[in-house]
């Protein structure tokens, strides 16, 4: 589990790379040591240590998680967001993060207010229909909040306001327009998404069942 409070950045050392799988070393520098299997959020995506030396690591990235995320578009000298799983008796900011990616989505614009810097991208509708105003959104692992949500076609346009420590210290101030990023979506509104759809199927069930029975 982690919160989507980015502890530093990191920079891809080197990549192999399988058809559909990649093997990361990452170089980066953490305020304490790792530990061998211990769970690091790479762009918002939770990967395990698979091997680590003094400021590097290496983790493996499955078909799966190469399929769903944007690690499949790294190469060396890449900088990427990085996130050691949340401590038991750690303070909980940002918001409840899997580090399960949903899906991808296009960084489309920036543009700064006061202090804060306006970024929004474009996701397809099965990742945006997540998506309300004042909710919560991971991209490449940070942890936001949404201001604004506008469809647009099939597609939704989400908007953030980010702080200026935040557009500092992690990648969002690296991308531009047409860069590919990570998305999570708020797992409580996937669960209850889930449990409402359950609850609808077995409702569309029940009623035929009760009109076979008559008939």
């Amino acid at each position: 589990m982690f919160t989507g409070i980015i502890e530093t950045t990191g920079k891809i050392k080197s990549i192999s790379r399988g058809t559909k799988s990649l093997t990361l070393s990452v170089s980066a520098e953490f305020d304490s040591d790792l530990v061998l299997g211990e769970s690091i959020a790479v762009n918002g995506t939770c990967l395990t240590v698979t091997e680590f030396g003094e400021n590097w690591f290496c983790a493996d990235v499955t078909p799966e998680t190469f399929n769903r995320t944007s690690l499949g578009l790294l190469h060396t000298d890449s900088i990427v967001n990085l996130e050691r799983a949340m401590k038991a008796d750690g303070r909980f900011g940002g918001h409840m993060v899997s580090g399960h990616i949903d899906g991808t989505a296009r960084f489309l614009s920036f543009s700064k207010e006061e202090n804060a810097v306006n970024v929004s991208v474009v996701m397809e509708g099965r990742l945006g229909e997540f998506m309300i105003e004042k909710g919560s959104i991971c991209i490449d692992g940070i942890s936001l909040t949404i201001a604004r949500v506008k469809k647009d076609g099939s597609d939704y346009i989400v908007s953030v306001a980010v702080i200026p420590h935040t557009w500092e210290h992690t990648t969002l101030s690296k991308k531009k327009s047409g860069d590919i990023v990570n998305i999570e979506c708020d797992v409580i509104g996937k669960y209850i998404r889930h449990f409402v759809e359950l609850k609808n199927d077995s409702k569309d069930i029940s009623s035929f069942m009760d009109f076979e029975s008559y008939h």
